[in-house]
């Protein structure tokens, strides 16, 4: 694999993204705003089906879905360049590997969310299955986590580059 990272890393979009002043931070901060952008919406959604908001209709919460897929596609754009900055660095960290997958979980949970509440018949008053709580409940663990795995990939890597340790 390292031949591949070496390949990633001597490319110009690469070297760019790591040495040029503005680039890696602007790159970061699209980064941020799209994880504001998926998970804020998702927060808020969870928060209410366990019951936060009880006089808020579960019908009105479908357009923070259109905000949240917004942010997850931004998210992806902008994570893809910034593993083309540091491949030997994301891809030798299993917690990278466990950020993907708690992302993926959560999304998984915010699609059967947004397929219940369009069942909803608009009433404020309309009770949340058990189900569905302990669904928002799970989704909120996984967006946590995921959130704090991925600050914690900036501490935890044992590779820089491919020709570099920490």
């Amino acid at each position: 694999m390292d031949q591949v990272f070496a390949a990633v890393e001597a490319s110009a979009l690469s070297t760019w993204l790591r040495e040029d002043l503005w680039a890696f931070p602007v790159i970061l901060i699209f980064h941020t705003v799209g994880l504001a952008f998926l998970a804020g919406p998702n927060v808020a959604v969870n928060a209410r089906l366990l019951g936060v908001a009880s006089g808020v209709p579960l019908a009105s919460l479908e357009r923070y879905f259109v905000v949240a897929w917004l942010g997850f596609w931004l998210n992806a754009a902008s994570g893809v360049l910034l593993l083309i900055s540091y491949p030997t660095k994301a891809l030798t960290n299993p917690l990278f590997y466990g950020k993907l997958a708690l992302i993926a979980a959560a999304m998984v949970m915010m699609r059967t969310i947004r397929r219940e509440l369009r069942r909803d018949t608009s009433s404020p008053n309309i009770a949340i299955p058990m189900r569905m709580k302990l669904v928002a409940a799970a989704s909120l663990a996984c967006w946590g986590a995921s959130i704090t795995a991925g600050r914690l990939l900036a501490y935890t890597y044992s590779r820089l580059l491919v020709d570099e340790l920490r």
